[in-house]
């Protein structure tokens, strides 16, 4: 059995970053796995026409490696994978990822004092500390449909695009109008002779600004110094203080929501798509999506939209909970990601022979969303409440990047070998984070990706993200039981 100081569970930006700060730390005994056969996580796999950030690039961007050229305020998502490709190449941790890797089953074992990995191909290794780079949106969420399986055309999720399917002249059914959906359908539409959009509740959308930058501008990023960072800072901030809107100063979200009325208004002249397109709950409770072209798209005559619900799919079509039966050419799922089921499908199993799902079984938590308690010298990126509802998951991913090198370091330079949370450190930061969640605009009622079955939230950080920065920027080895 092979065995390694660090084992990093996929290339993503966590993963990726994880292993660049290790190199530069001097640590190079570690492997990163990546189930695919390319690195990028969240963006090698969604490809669809449209795709694009909404954060802005400078940034949407590691603070370490700053890019001057982006070609647009927001980048699409070719240009962000390619960014991905050039830092692995700038800081040289290429030939430390292993494509094709997907872990099966992890076991603590407290005689090695370690993790024992197993891949889906039977490799067994051994490492001291293993980091969970998986992220939250990594998993297609498949909707529970009757008969999905029966149509005839073709079918498929917007992170598995089929891009050798031609849409031209076709009728087009999609279900859902989440983050992905409201990219992608204005793209479709531009081919498709017949869009009929299923939307289980209607999403708030507001004007998104974009632009591209102009040579002059990317000649100044590079050229004057502090000027990039100066665009990152400010961006930062301005983005940063959106979160009183969801939290202690909701009162925002009502201007916001009549911001919001305006700009639907003025693109949607039809008075049934309106009442159709206007969101039964408050504001905020959902991820606010940003968008130019979603409502003038919805405009036109030839996409529709069905808001009844589905009872059921057919060979042909869709049947909807209205009885009107809708043929369909394709029927593309618009309908997100399993974001509460972390780290799944893999098996992680820790002290006592207890897997993280048994430990998970009310809703997930972690102390910074980082450590679990009886799951020794394991740590996650983009764990539980690390999420954001408004800045960029990049700045939370360096600070538990900074978080567990310093704690590895901590453990490599003492006379111990392993660190297991202490079960009052987590529970309390666990309990303080679901108090503010009672209090946020997510608690107020809506069905979403952000909150469990029974309305846990276990997905969005319920703070300034400076404070989690703060909180995370010194390791305290009291915070841990040492072995």
């Amino acid at each position: 059995m092979r065995s390694l100081r660090y084992l990093i569970i996929g290339a993503g930006f966590g993963g990726l970053g994880m292993g660049i700060k290790l190199r530069q730390d001097g640590q190079h005994d570690f492997e990163i796995w990546e189930k695919a056969q390319d690195l990028g996580g969240c963006w090698r796999e969604n490809t669809y026409p449209g795709a694009a950030c909404d954060v802005p690039s400078h940034l949407y961007s590691y603070s370490f490696a700053p890019k001057h050229n982006w070609s647009h305020r927001f980048a699409p998502q070719a240009e962000i994978h390619a960014y991905q490709h050039d830092c692995a190449e700038q800081f040289h941790i290429q030939d430390k990822i292993h494509f094709g890797k997907e872990v099966k089953d992890a076991q603590f074992d407290p005689g090695l004092k370690g993790w024992v990995i197993i891949d889906t191909q039977g490799e067994q290794v051994f490492a001291q500390f293993l980091i969970s780079a998986v992220g939250q949106l990594n998993r297609p969420a498949y909707p529970n449909i009757n008969g999905l399986d029966a149509f005839h055309g073709p079918l498929f999720h917007s992170a598995n695009w089929q891009h050798d399917v031609d849409l031209t002249d076709k009728t087009v059914a999609v279900i859902g109008t989440g983050a992905s959906a409201i990219q992608f359908i204005p793209e479709i539409a531009k081919q498709a002779k017949k869009v009929n959009i299923y939307q289980r509740s209607a999403p708030y959308v507001i004007p998104k600004p974009d632009r591209p930058y102009s040579k002059t501008e990317q000649t100044l990023y590079k050229n004057i110094p502090g000027l990039l960072k100066l665009s990152r800072l400010k961006t930062y901030l301005v983005f940063e203080s959106r979160f009183v809107a969801f939290s202690s100063m909701q009162w925002i979200m009502h201007l916001m929501k009549w911001q919001w009325r305006r700009f639907m208004h003025k693109h949607i002249s039809d008075p049934v798509k309106r009442k159709q397109l206007t969101p039964d709950y408050q504001m905020g409770c959902k991820r606010v999506l940003i968008s130019n072209n979603f409502y003038p798209t919805l405009n036109q005559k030839h996409v529709e939209i069905f808001d009844q619900g589905i009872t059921h799919i057919d060979a042909n079509g869709i049947l909807g909970k209205d009885g009107k039966h809708t043929p369909a050419d394709v029927i593309i799922l618009g309908t997100g990601f399993t974001t509460t089921e972390f780290l799944s499908p893999m098996s992680i199993t820790g002290l006592d022979g207890i897997t993280l799902n048994q430990a998970w079984q009310n809703g997930a938590q972690a102390y910074l969303g980082l450590s679990v308690h009886q799951f020794p010298n394991l740590f996650m990126l983009y764990g539980p409440n690390t999420n954001l509802g408004h800045n960029s998951i990049l700045y939370m991913l360096e600070s538990q990047i900074n978080y567990i090198a310093n704690a590895t370091k901590t453990v490599l330079d003492s006379s111990k070998s392993c660190i297991n949370i202490k079960p009052d450190i987590q529970n309390n930061f666990n309990n303080k984070i679901q108090a503010q969640a009672k209090n946020s605009v997510w608690n107020t009622g809506c069905t979403s990706w952000y909150t469990t079955d029974d309305g846990k939230n276990t997905v969005n950080w319920t703070s300034f993200t400076f404070q989690y920065r703060r909180l995370s920027k010194q390791f305290s080895l009291n915070h841990y039981e040492a072995s």
